[in-house]
């Protein structure tokens, strides 16, 4: 799915594109936090994903200026996202979940930086936690030559290490700004991901085409922790989708040279979910790598078609993998 690199004349530099569910409860704070932003040149799109609560109402009566896009059913993290990208009109996409809160400049920050940085085609926030303000949620993503994404600076105060711009392997789809151009090349979600690691394989499928992506410290955003999903739901996803980024993605000749760091990490996640199995999210995380596991013959041609049109080498790959 791919979007046009054009744009209207008269259009906003960036929408911002926020996924809704079931989210009333947490869409006033974020939505205010919008409303005070120092950059004029914005739309704001909430795409509602057949949500059953008092969202619509909400929208309708308290902020008349939102765009709202009502989709009749669920389509997930990665329907929705790809919903509003398709409509927005922005030279800058922007996406953010709806269970955070922005600081006034983050989106003009966040745009500027992914306008100073030519050569990367994702600007990535940093995201805080809501309740513990200094403590970081992610400095932008990274992923590990044993297939294992995370992000940089969980759980860590923020520092110095984390107060420079740098580029990074990637963006969280929690809080980040998407070049229209790169998008028009390598395209949106993969909606068959539904939720969970989609920013990950877009992530990979940029740098593959040589776009990188740029962390900027000072746009600042504040995250409540799994507000909007998580447990078992979250846990049978990343483990099917965990094996679908590296179905996807990992070029050949290094996944041969860190197969048995890749096969390992898996088994380490399988064991400990084994040793937790009464557990709903330990079985529904060893009933996701199963379900990876007997679909990765789905990406096999994928992947050879990936690899042939990458723009860079093994050699770079492996000096972002962490």
């Amino acid at each position: 799915m791919n979007i046009s690199v054009q744009v209207e004349p008269g259009a906003p530099l960036a929408s911002v594109i926020i996924p809704n569910w079931n989210g009333v409860r947490l869409l006033r704070r974020c939505l205010d936090s919008l409303q005070q932003q120092t950059l004029s040149s914005a739309e704001i799109i909430i795409v509602d994903n057949g949500s059953t609560d008092d969202s619509l109402d909400v929208l309708q009566a308290e902020y008349p200026k939102v765009r709202v896009l009502a989709l009749q059913q669920n389509t997930g993290y990665t329907g929705g996202c790809n919903a509003g990208m398709m409509a927005a009109r922005g030279h800058y996409l922007v996406l953010l979940n709806n269970d955070t809160e922005a600081e006034p400049q983050w989106l003009e920050t966040l745009v500027n930086g992914l306008s100073a940085y030519p050569q990367a085609g994702m600007a990535t926030s940093r995201i805080m936690l809501f309740d513990r303000r200094d403590v970081l949620n992610a400095a932008g993503d990274s992923y590990g030559k044993d297939g294992i994404p995370n992000s940089r600076g969980v759980w860590q105060q923020f520092s110095p290490d984390y107060a420079t711009p740098s580029f990074v392997f990637g963006g969280s789809g929690g809080a980040v700004a998407y070049r229209r151009e790169m998008l028009a090349e390598v395209g949106l979600f993969d909606e068959s991901f539904f939720m969970w690691c989609e920013d990950v394989d877009l992530s990979w499928r940029s740098q593959l085409a040589g776009w990188k992506c740029i962390y900027i410290p000072n746009a600042v955003i504040y995250h409540h922790l799994s507000a909007t999903g998580g447990g078992a739901l979250a846990s049978y996803y990343v483990g099917r989708n965990t094996l679908w980024v590296i179905a996807r993605n990992y070029p050949p000749a290094l996944y041969n040279k860190y197969r048995r760091l890749i096969w390992s990490a898996q088994w380490r996640v399988f064991t400990s979910a084994l040793a937790a199995w009464r557990g709903k999210a330990a079985r529904a995380r060893l009933r996701g790598q199963l379900a990876g596991l007997l679909t990765l013959q789905r990406w096999y041609t994928y992947r050879r078609e990936a690899m042939q049109k990458r723009r860079v080498s093994d050699e770079y790959i492996e000096s972002i993998l962490s």
